[in-house]
């Protein structure tokens, strides 16, 4: 038997290399570091962040561990996006392996005890029914965790996520045998794998979630020494410490730490003992409180799924405009009732696993002038308007929205139609038939008398997906009269605005099966630009210019190989805007595809240009390498001459110009780049910077500008309102698209297919769709959420399903979808 390492060594050496890229993705700050690799920020190109693990070159060298690395991400992109932190991209063969995973804001558990102490009973009881959902549905996927411990458990806004699979860590992680190597942390790891390591099976995990929970109630384990030989030991003979453990949590641990793996529960089991154990309290502390031994009104604490995180807030600003939303009690038995309002929070530590995958390049597959091959006929279906109130009774609530210490007030239907249970995983959804005729269900309103008075709402099938198939979802934009979406296997269709029905479709020989078609999605939506439509390849190496007439059936009228720009092109009115590495910027024309001017800017060592509304402007905001100053210069695209140029203090995104010709700028915390702090509004003609803070830092936020408003939705479902309008609000939504504005309205898309209807005048809830999942899977991530598209002149609105549908509603009466 080998050495066995101390537990508290750390075994981290100087990292010889830096690496300032893995694949395509640029390393922006380090997270973190481990025996085996370090784990840096990282920004797609589309701007979602990343946690890019890449390995240290001494172990890129051993077969044995590139072996195990391959097998670490086959494991993770088969576990749900729902309780970890899914793979978006990686590579395994390269020089020095890296994999990189979305990045979810949260601190460990083991970093939050360090912080701030043991949890209560109540917070180690709903971390118990979070991890046990996520083994459970680790376990459906096939996949043995066996290495799950306080450090890779991330306490994130909607839930645990569990991380780390499969990769070892140094020293406390590995311990060498005459027979292999046990994977795992001694005093989180079962007997069975110290006994018998090729027959660890799901029932290790459990035994290390009792560990995990003792760890979270008591700030130490059931099994602690500094010998890793006397912790093995007490593993396998030894009964647990669990002094400290509240009463009540004992005959759960110690079912967990049962020695026989056969005598501890099945995560299933442990969510149903939950349950049960949770209803016995709650009907004692009713009983209680009827007949006086206990509290009046007090009401029992049952188990929701998620860690809540006392949040970090700045003191409430109440706004009169703000509305006083309150959260009903839940509508299914299996549903938490309403707690005491507590303050939470998202996430205030951005503490990251190793081991991140990195996600595809915003682009979309485009054939490259091939004839279009034979595709099954699009499903249409139109809804002749029966009056229909999204959500049904005893449908159940999300158990691990996060409460908000502010009362919040949501319409009763409202409150019925919340199904989602997680993010990524949806209960109470009622599936349609792949390729069935008739009504969808979700869409059952009654018929709209604005805009057409003939209209209907409809929805439209790209692609027929088998009922199982992992979530996608089309990309769309409105314009010329029609409706042009892709998805998978798909790079471009026309839909006719009115019915849904495709005038022409476009398909992707290349896209043959699930794997394939999923190398085919298309994170942007086809861009109208000098009378041609836009599309990109999966790669975001070609970009090809496609007859948007019904006529013109789709049909190539032009393709470039823009793999030298890296995927920093930008079609900005009637320009194609190329920038190289060098940052020299080339602009063809549209519709000619004739060069029109080459330059380089002044300040600019990689400028990105953007439009907002105004097809004669485009801004382009560089962050200085030390993040203290953002350049930011407007240009006219058609000559590339500059309007202006401005160096303004601070790491900040341009969001969107203001009815005055104000442009409005994001501002982000320059160590945890993904959250938002500020809005800075900068006037051009006055030359006048005025900081606007939120009333509380938004993490992962996208923001839309409107009038002399900015609107942020961030991660987690916080909205806010900056500007000439000030209020926050809830939407109860985990994940939402980019918002769009039209008149007093902010619509938006959740992942699970509601969309959803805001009052910009005081944040309340208008409306909101039922979701569209339809049996679909979340074993992949979707990237990014399709932004809805706005048909002001007909007043309705094109969006996305992960159920692979568009589908159209009024936009004139939210409260009846």
């Amino acid at each position: 038997m080998g050495t066995m390492p101390s537990l508290r060594d750390s075994g981290v050496g100087p990292e010889a290399e830096h690496p300032q890229y893995a694949g395509q993705y640029r390393l922006e700050a380090r997270l973190g570091s481990g025996g085996m690799g370090v784990v840096h920020l990282a920004r797609s190109s589309s701007g979602l962040l990343l946690a890019v693990k890449v390995v240290h070159a001494e172990f890129a060298q051993d077969p044995e561990f590139r072996g195990r690395f391959r097998q670490e991400v086959a494991a993770a992109r088969r576990v749900s996006g729902a309780f970890t932190a899914p793979v978006v991209d990686a590579d395994p063969d390269a020089g020095r392996p890296w994999m990189a995973t979305l990045h979810i804001p949260g601190p460990t558990l083991s970093d939050h005890v360090k912080r701030n102490g043991p949890l209560a009973v109540g917070e180690v009881r709903r971390l118990a029914a979070g991890l046990a959902e996520a083994l459970r549905d680790i376990h459906r996927a096939g996949v043995v965790h066996r290495d799950l411990k306080p450090g890779n458990v991330l306490l994130a806004a909607d839930g645990p996520k569990v991380i780390d699979f499969g990769i070892s860590r140094p020293s406390d992680s590995e311990m060498r045998t005459e027979t292999g190597k046990l994977i795992g942390t001694p005093p989180f790891m079962a007997p069975e794998q110290f006994q018998r390591p090729r027959e660890v099976g799901p029932a290790a995990d459990v035994f290390a979630l009792g560990s995990v929970l003792v760890h979270a109630a008591t700030g130490s384990g059931p099994f602690d020494s500094e010998s890793p030989y006397i912790v093995a030991y007490q593993v396998v003979h030894d009964d647990a410490d669990l002094t400290g453990v509240p009463a009540e949590l004992v005959p759960l641990i110690e079912s967990c730490l049962a020695k026989d793996p056969a005598d501890r529960p099945t995560p299933g089991a442990l969510m149903e003992l939950l349950r049960t154990d949770a209803t016995a309290a709650g009907a004692a502390a009713v009983g209680a409180a009827a007949d006086g031994s206990g509290p009046a009104g007090a009401m029992p604490e049952r188990p929701v799924p998620a860690v809540r995180i006392p949040e970090q807030r700045q003191p409430e600003q109440r706004s009169p405009e703000r509305p006083a939303l309150q959260q009903l009690p839940p509508v299914s038995p299996e549903a938490a009732p309403p707690r005491a309002e507590t303050t939470h929070v998202r996430a205030s530590v951005p503490v990251q696993h190793p081991g991140t995958p990195s996600a595809q390049p915003p682009t979309a597959d485009a054939p490259a002038g091939t004839p279009d091959s034979p595709a099954p006929e699009a499903t249409t279906h139109h809804n002749p308007g029966t009056p229909h109130t999204p959500g049904t009774p005893g449908t159940p609530t999300d158990p691990r929205r996060p409460a908000r210490s502010r009362a919040r007030r949501w319409p009763l239907w409202a409150a019925l139609a919340l199904v989602v249970t997680g993010a990524g995983a949806y209960a109470g959804v009622r599936a349609l038939a792949p390729g069935g005729s008739g009504q969808d269900p979700a869409l059952q309103t009654r018929p709209s008398h604005i805009g057409r008075a003939d209209f209907h709402p409809w929805r439209t099938t790209l692609v027929e997906r088998p009922q199982g198939h992992d979530a996608e979802m089309p990309f769309c934009t409105a314009g010329s009269g029609a409706v042009f979406c892709g998805q998978p296997g798909v790079p471009a269709a026309r839909l006719d605005p009115d019915t849904g029905h495709p005038a022409w479709r476009r398909t992707d020989r290349r896209a043959q099966g699930a794997n394939a078609a999923k190398s085919a999605a298309s994170p942007t939506p086809p861009v109208l630009s000098g009378g041609l439509l836009y599309v990109f390849s999966a790669d975001g190496k070609q970009l090809s210019a496609l007859d948007p007439s019904a006529r013109g059936k789709g049909a190539t009228r032009w393709t470039k190989d823009v793999s030298a720009y890296e995927g920093q092109t930008r079609i900005v009115g009637n320009r194609i805007l190329l920038t190289a590495a060098d940052g020299t910027v080339t602009a063809l024309d549209s519709a000619t595809h004739r060069q029109r001017w080459h330059k380089r800017f002044p300040g600019h060592h990689l400028p990105l240009f953007s439009a907002f509304g105004d097809p004669h402007t485009a801004y382009a905001a560089e962050n200085t390498p030390d993040g203290t100053a953002t350049q930011v210069t407007a240009i006219d695209p058609a000559d590339g001459s500059v309007r202006w140029s401005r160096r303004l203090t601070g790491t900040l995104t341009a969001a969107g110009t203001g009815t005055s010709g104000a442009l409005y700028l994001t501002a982000t915390d320059p160590t945890y780049t993904f959250r938002t702090t500020a809005v800075v509004r900068y006037d051009p003609a006055t030359r006048r910077t005025r900081r606007l803070p939120l009333a509380a830092p938004l993490d992962q936020a996208a923001a839309v500008v409107h009038g002399e408003s900015v609107y942020l939705l961030a991660e987690g479902g916080a909205l806010q309102a900056v500007g000439k309008r000030k209020w926050d609000t809830e939407t109860s939504v985990s994940r939402g698209s980019a918002p769009v504005v039209s008149g007093n309205r902010l619509y938006f898309t959740a992942a699970d297919g509601r969309l959803l209807a805001v009052d910009t005048r005081n944040g309340g809830l208008l409306g909101q769709t039922p979701p569209r999942l339809d049996g679909r899977r979340h074993n992949g991530y979707l990237q990014m959420l399709p932004a809805p598209q706005v048909d002001a002149p007909h007043d309705r609105i094109y969006a996305a399903a992960p159920n692979g549908t568009v589908f159209a509603v009024p936009a004139g009466d939210p409260a009846a979808w």
